[in-house]
């Protein structure tokens, strides 16, 4: 019988299976039936068609009944209206190589099989292999190949073999001195000798960390519209260590989806949760606070889904799956375990960390911390004491208070008894105020006269106090808002970040308690110049920007408890004031007692006795004695502002009490289906819960880890598979459902996986099984032929050849140059981008990218600031991802702005420079031999013949341009930030430049083979 090739995303992608006699259901059928059929006859039941299903046995049974089926008359039908697929732009008609397929599976009796990722890994015996094989992995290569009628590459050159070798585990190139020590020892064991030393290198978990930050979408800012900076750094050297540590693959997995959750977990287990947080985060004023919750949730589950079940989870949000068996239900269920950490969805106007937080002191922080925390609670516990054995005559003060004269030292305006705040309204238009003329513009603050605003206020969220602001909040005009972590924001503003002053003042509000808040300003137009009182008490406050130029005055009306685009403050407010004057401490205090005397002679409401009472409580017996000595001495402040001076990152933490989880109707936060709430299940088509696992984020971490899983071994094996061939045996990493590619040798895939699983999860293990196979040490070179059979290597007859990751491009010009800082760890560094790249594409920012200077601005690429909404330009040409959602493979494109990058960029012209140094100082007195020796710092061998020949051609041409022109020599070498060495003459030392300038750029160079 005739051999029949199906071309589903390539003739090659069918297993070995695919050359046997009878059609391979599960690597020939079913990607045709899920490509063109499962649409609408799959397992969405709201979009299926005359209630047919083709993606069970049961269900394509139905139509393969008869002869001939109704499946085979309606696939080879032309006519319009029977013919399946139906006709139209919009569909993929089946090829006559797939039409002959089906019919041959149909006459074969339409053998069936389940998925064949949704299949417990069965182990399978490796095929016998002869001299060439060097373990199991080159026996499963060698059986295909010979199917195939090829045979497999030699091994590759030494210092090929090495450099591959080095950047594939440690990301950066081999020094000259270990290319000589390498090709000097030839003794059998010298390759395994260089792989062990290499695993054990610090750098090597560097190399693992940026793939990992990529699935991770790990990023220095929250993204969105204001894209604020975050600190998430200490939660990338966690990554980093752990990969150094080689630590067991299925405790990674667990801490970072429930660390928080183990008995008694510790610092470093709660930090490893920062996985999740490294998502997305709103800020942005006006935004939907559950609407944001629920999309920060959606997103994880599409993550969790991505890096350890290669599922699209994603496509079942709004209606069953269209391809898996994961119905919407199910999506829900699943969400519901990742729906009750203790976050929200929005954090109004927040820069930095959002909490829950943990914090890494520097070890003289820590000794302050503990020292500010002992005091805290000992003035604490005395505060607890004296109020207890105080007697609070209020009745008595009350009526005391009522006969105290109310003359206003100052001319303010004031409105009172807004006491509802959900039901807050604007004071009016503009034009109201100014009935009130001693404001002296009346109706408008502005920027050179002086102003307080004050309140008593209950809040019981987050929300704006008062506002009297154009547009979107932070445009124009003035305005305060209480955060989500009970912070006092005092702003205004011009023209956003670049043209206004935003202070935050310290925790030191509680929710449902009533304060009295009053912001003063005094007309300097300077971030000193505002004061920002909390009951009376200056709060420190921390300044955001200072960089009010122009003036703030709007005709925008003063709004009371919201913004103009934005809900109400929710809560309750009394005595709102504004002042023509910057008040003092003494006068906030005063004025806040004027206050309370007002409202003691009125007939009172409730919530105002309430507010009385409270302000007594506080007046009586926070601003005794006691307190002065302990209090007020602002231990409490100092820890706070100590706090937020000291590293953190953002973990996951639980609620007390599970948040109740609903199917939302067609994926919307605002439509759940609320007569049944879903408890935490995973998918019924896999494997079941663990036995008495709690039903939280802990019990899916040991589902996803159990040995049963199908798919969390096999997802893995086959992206540490891609690190080193630049394709993955499934070249669909993310989607191992039943749209995905089919695994190009799928006996190899599940004995890895198990391999894997029975190592104890050992990553270093089987990356060394893969670097010490024949398959992996193959020479890269390839014949037309070969090349044109098999383009992207998919048969493995040769070895890998592609272009490297944009971060190992940047850090072997740093490398080769002697430029490249070693430091390990530690903040986000801001290097060479272009001036006011961040000006103009993301004015909030206006003027806060701080380049690096010193050894800082040359670290490892893992360690450059990445921002989300302004990805760095040179990293993204060379197809970084954008970081604003999991990532678990890169684009590799070829385009022009690539070759302008490495022959413009600052950091690329730079290391230029230092490697002609480098050259001049290392490779000898003669051309030749510079020539030589950089061509081998650069590619990691010697130039044959030919190359030496193009090459000394290059360096002449420089040479002869500088000889007759000093001065272009010395402009020429003004680039970066490291200075020139005034050692070398600069004639020579541009020539040398322009030379190393080709060595960068040659395909050899930024290519890995």
């Amino acid at each position: 019988m005739m051999r029949c090739r199906i071309v589903v995303a390539g003739l090659l992608l069918a297993g070995p299976g695919w050359a046997e006699v009878g059609v391979d259901f599960r690597r020939e059928v079913q990607p045709v039936l899920a490509a063109h059929c499962f649409e609408c006859h799959g397992p969405d039941a709201a979009s299926r068609k005359a209630g047919l299903r083709l993606d069970t046995e049961d269900g394509a049974r139905a139509a393969l009944t008869g002869a001939p089926s109704e499946f085979l008359r309606r696939i080879l039908s032309t006519d319009p209206d029977v013919q399946m697929p139906p006709p139209g732009p919009a569909r993929h008609p089946l090829s006559s190589e797939q039409v002959r397929l089906l019919e041959r599976w149909v006459a074969e009796g339409a053998p069936w099989a389940s998925h064949w990722a949704f299949e417990a890994v069965a182990r399978p015996e490796a095929p016998p292999a002869g001299a060439w094989a060097r373990n199991e992995i080159d026996a499963f290569i060698l059986r295909r190949l010979e199917r195939e009628g090829l045979r497999p590459a030699p091994e590759a050159p030494r210092e090929k073999l090495l450099r591959r070798l080095s950047f594939d585990l440690t990301g950066l190139p081999p020094s000259p001195g270990e290319i000589d020590a390498f090709l000097a020892d030839t003794s059998p064991e010298a390759y395994e000798r260089a792989v062990g030393r290499m695993l054990a290198s610090p750098r090597y978990g560097e190399r693992m960390a940026m793939h990992w930050l990529d699935a991770a979408r790990f990023a220095d800012t929250n993204g969105f519209q204001g894209d604020f900076q975050r600190f998430m750094w200490p939660w990338r050297d966690w990554v980093i260590d752990q990969f150094n540590q080689n630590r067991r693959f299925d405790e990674f997995l667990v801490e970072q989806i429930a660390g928080d959750l183990l008995p008694d977990a510790t610092k470093m287990q709660r930090v490893a949760t920062g996985f999740l947080r490294n998502g997305r985060s709103v800020t942005e004023g006006g935004s939907i606070e559950e609407e944001w919750r629920v999309e920060s949730i959606v997103e994880r589950v599409e993550t969790v889904g991505a890096v350890f079940l290669g599922l699209t989870t994603g496509c079942a949000r709004c209606h069953d799956h269209k391809y898996d068996p994961f119905s919407q239900r199910e999506f829900f269920q699943f969400y519901a375990f990742l729906n009750s950490t203790a976050e929200k969805g929005v954090y109004l106007e927040r820069r930095g960390n959002t909490g829950p937080l943990v914090l890494f002191p520097e070890p003289e922080h820590e000794e302050k911390i503990a020292a500010l925390e002992q005091q805290v609670e000992a003035s604490r516990e005395a505060l607890r004491k004296a109020t207890e054995e105080k007697e609070i005559p209020f009745d008595d003060w009350l009526a005391r208070l009522a006969e105290t004269p109310r003359g206003a030292e100052h001319d303010h305006l004031s409105l009172r008894a807004r006491l509802h705040g959900p039901e807050l309204s604007p004071i009016g238009p503009a034009t109201a105020l100014a009935s009130a003329p001693s404001l002296g513009q009346g109706h408008r603050f502005t920027k050179d006269q002086a102003f307080s605003v004050s309140a008593w206020v209950r809040p019981d969220g987050e929300g704006a106090l008062w506002s009297q602001m154009e547009g979107t909040p932070g445009q124009r005009g003035f305005d305060s808002i209480i955060t989500d972590d009970l912070r006092v924001v005092a702003h205004l503003a011009s023209a956003g970040a670049d043209n206004g002053l935003r202070m935050l003042s310290h925790p030191s509000l509680a929710w449902g308690a009533w304060a009295h808040i009053a912001v003063t300003y005094d007309g300097s137009g300077r971030a000193s110049g505002v004061g920002i009182y909390v009951n009376g008490k200056p709060a420190h406050w921390v300044m955001q920007y200072d960089t009010l130029k122009d003036e703030i005055a709007t005709d925008a009306p003063l709004l009371l408890g919201r913004h103009a685009d934005g809900a109400a403050l929710p809560g309750a407010m009394a005595d709102f004031r504004v002042y023509n004057t910057a008040l003092g401490w003494d006068e906030v205090r005063g004025e806040m007692e004027q206050a309370l005397a007002g409202a003691a002679q009125a007939p009172m409401v409730e919530a105002q006795r309430t507010a009385l009472a409270e302000y007594y409580t506080h007046r009586n017996v926070f601003w005794t004695d006691l307190e002065q000595r302990q209090l007020e001495a602002a231990e409490y402040n100092k820890l706070a502002y100590l706090e937020t001076e000291v590293p953190s990152v953002m973990v996951l933490e639980e609620l007390a009490a599970p948040r109740p989880t609903y199917l939302l109707r067609r994926g919307a936060y605002d439509n759940p289906d609320t007569s049944e709430a879903l408890q935490p299940a995973t998918p019924a088509f896999l494997h079941p819960f663990p036995e008495g696992a709690p039903a939280n984020r802990l019990g899916l971490a040991q589902w996803l880890v159990a040995p049963e899983n199908p798919l969390t071994a096999r997802v893995t094996v086959n992206r540490l598979w891609q690190g080193f061939f630049g394709g993955a045996l499934v070249n669909t990493p993310g989607d191992f459902g039943k749209q995905s590619e089919p695994p190009s040798h799928p006996e190899l895939l599940d004995w890895l996986a198990s391999e894997f699983v029975e190592s104890g999860w050992d990553v270093k293990a089987l990356q060394k099984r893969i670097v010490m196979s024949a398959t992996y040490r193959q020479d890269s070179a390839v014949s037309a032929e070969l090349l044109q059979r098999d383009p992207e290597n998919r048969l493995l007859a040769r070895g890998p050849r592609y272009r490297m990751p944009a971060e190992f491009i940047r850090d072997n010009a740093l490398a080769v140059s002697g430029l490249l800082t070693p430091t390990i760890g530690g903040p986000s560094i801001m290097t060479y981008q272009p001036e006011g790249l961040w000006d103009d594409l993301a004015s909030l920012l206006k003027g806060l990218y701080k380049q690096a200077t010193g050894p800082d601005l040359y670290r490892r690429s893992l360690y450059t600031f990445r921002k989300r909404t302004v990805p760095h330009p040179t990293l993204a040409s060379f197809d970084a991802p954008t970081f604003e959602q999991c990532a678990v493979k890169r684009a590799r494109t070829n385009t022009p702005l690539q070759a302008l990058a490495l022959m413009n960029d600052v950091t690329y012209v730079e290391a230029a420079r230092r490697l002609a140094g480098r050259i001049l100082r290392e490779g000898g007195e003669a051309p030749a031999e510079r020539l030589r020796y950089g061509f081998r710092l650069t590619t990691g061998r010697w130039p044959n013949a030919r190359e030496e020949a193009i090459l000394g051609d290059a360096l002449n041409s420089y040479s002869a341009r500088f000889q007759g022109s000093p001065e272009d020599a010395k402009a020429f070498l003004q680039h970066g930030e490291s200075p020139v060495d005034e050692t070398l003459d600069p004639v020579e030392l541009a020539s040398y430049m322009g030379f190393a300038r080709v060595l960068l750029n040659l395909d050899e160079t930024i290519t890995l083979e």
